[in-house]
């Protein structure tokens, strides 16, 4: 446990840093724009700042074991949370794979179906509601309300008579 937090400790410093440089490229500034206020990259490079800080702070405290992860000698990971996130990783790629042939939403109510109803084992009524509805929900959100298309891959016909009905 202890391994685990100054590795991530170290990662999420040297990620921070990374963010800071890149925050401060052309055409993003860091500094003060006349009569415009922050350049483009001034909250980037200030939150990285503050993550760099964080870490560091989490660092050092792990370091001399102030915390009880830092003083801990047990595994991060047992071999039931290997297997969770293995299978939450395995499935969120499917996922992602099935968005290009049958589109985001059918995609996310198939995962939706796995992760909760097969995997999470919640009853089947709840599942299939939440299913149904998360897809619905982030359609009108992200179709209809921000006017942002996702992918629909092979069900594009199906969305037509949405279209004409919600969005135009």
């Amino acid at each position: 446990m202890r391994r685990a937090e100054l590795i991530f400790a170290a990662l999420l410093a040297l990620f921070s840093i990374y963010l800071m440089y890149m925050s401060q490229l052309p055409p993003l500034q860091i500094g003060w724009v006349p009569r415009k206020g922050p350049g483009s990259g001034a909250l980037p490079f200030w939150l990285s700042l503050g993550m760099l800080i964080c870490a560091i702070w989490i660092f050092l405290r792990g370091w001399r074991g102030v915390t009880p992860q830092g003083r801990s000698t047990e595994p991060f990971m047992d071999s039931y949370t290997v297997w969770m996130v293995a299978v939450t990783v395995s499935s969120i790629f499917m996922m992602l794979l099935a968005t290009y042939y049958v589109g985001a939403y059918v995609a996310m109510f198939l995962f939706m179906l796995f992760y909760v109803g097969v995997f999470g084992k919640i009853p089947w009524p709840t599942t299939i509601a939440v299913s149904l509805a998360v897809p619905i929900a982030i359609f009108f959100l992200f179709e209809s309300g921000m006017k942002i298309l996702l992918p629909k891959g092979a069900t594009e016909p199906l969305f037509i008579p949405l279209y004409k009905m919600f969005v135009y």
